[in-house]
């Protein structure tokens, strides 16, 4: 428990920094936050109006407390491209993401695993080196490329699953059913590739370590079975393991922009890209603002799960 504090305690200036990186980052870059909204024959005092409603008149240091005091208490704002609560349109696109997100990892960690425990147990054998070689090519291909060839060939060639979009007609609604599930199967393929490798090649080396280790073979001296020691060697793994898989499903909940758009995925990808070319500034503060608290919180629920596979994590 002490530990989990220590853990908590730790990210509570992290988000506090995130938050003044978000605002800050996004003031400073270039272009005017109104260009969306104002007609290109705008008066100076519609702009003033304008400007002084969005609360851009104001210092950057008061504006930032007013941003962070409302987004405490729920609020991110309204965008400026559709006059709708940023936090309605970041809550949908962050389910639809997750939704992916999670799809994705799942994919990549079950064949990760499998691939790296090929790999460490075969150490310097064909299925060793195809395994390998997978798993490289999975981090080397540029995922929007593939999204791309994806789209090509399943979706124009062979005309098997849709190329873009979330649901039948552009249906937001979801339902686990093949309906849906059938738009979700080239975007999350698209995205498990880097995790899968990723995966695949930490175990590989965590496998390979471990069984060279003494204890593996003071276990086959006492007549383990072969299933008995794989085992000790997946107890030893989990928690590395784990760790590598939340921060792959943070990466790929922040990261996801390009497949998004190439797919057409309603998620915060999509999202984030509309609002950076409408210079939808709450929009985006918003949106990057509720994925790095979301990384967070997952981060702090790996340590939570590690703890309780590995004891020794809380006396570190």
């Amino acid at each position: 428990m002490t530990y989990l504090l220590r853990r908590i305690a730790y990210a509570l200036p992290i988000l506090l920094g995130v938050a003044l990186l978000c605002f800050s980052l996004v003031h400073i870059a270039p272009g005017d936050p109104l260009v969306s909204v104002l007609p290109p024959d705008a008066s100076e005092d519609l702009r003033r109006q304008l400007t002084a409603l969005y609360g851009f008149d104001k210092p950057f240091l008061e504006q930032f407390l007013h941003w962070l005091l409302r987004a405490l208490h729920g609020d991110l704002g309204t965008s400026i491209a559709t006059n709708r609560p940023v936090m309605s349109e970041v809550s949908v696109a962050v389910v639809n993401s997750v939704r992916l997100a999670a799809v994705a990892t799942l994919i990549g960690f079950t064949f990760g695993c499998l691939f790296g425990f090929v790999a460490g147990y075969l150490r310097d054998s064909v299925p060793d080196r195809v395994a390998s070689f997978l798993s490289v090519l999975g981090v080397s291909i540029p995922h929007y490329w593939l999204g791309m060839v994806l789209v090509i060939a399943f979706s124009v060639l062979l005309g098997w699953l849709p190329a873009t979009g979330a649901g039948p007609n552009g249906s937001g609604d979801w339902g686990w059913d093949w309906e849906h599930i059938q738009y979700m199967l080239l975007p999350a393929v698209t995205m498990s590739v880097i995790p899968m490798g990723i995966v695949a090649r930490t175990i590989r080396a965590l496998v390979a370590e471990i069984l060279s280790n003494e204890f593996i073979a003071g276990l086959r001296a006492r007549g383990l079975s072969d299933l008995a020691v794989f085992r000790h060697v997946v107890k030893n793994v989990t928690p590395t393991a784990l760790s590598v898989m939340g921060l792959q499903l943070g990466y790929l909940l922040g990261g996801s922009i390009l497949i998004e758009t190439v797919f057409s995925w309603p998620g915060t990808g999509f999202l984030l890209n509309s609002a950076i070319f409408q210079r939808d500034f709450p929009l985006l503060q918003g949106t990057i603002l509720v994925l790095a608290v979301f990384f967070v919180m997952l981060n702090l629920l790996v340590d939570a799960l590690q703890t309780l596979f590995d004891p020794r994590i809380q006396r570190n």
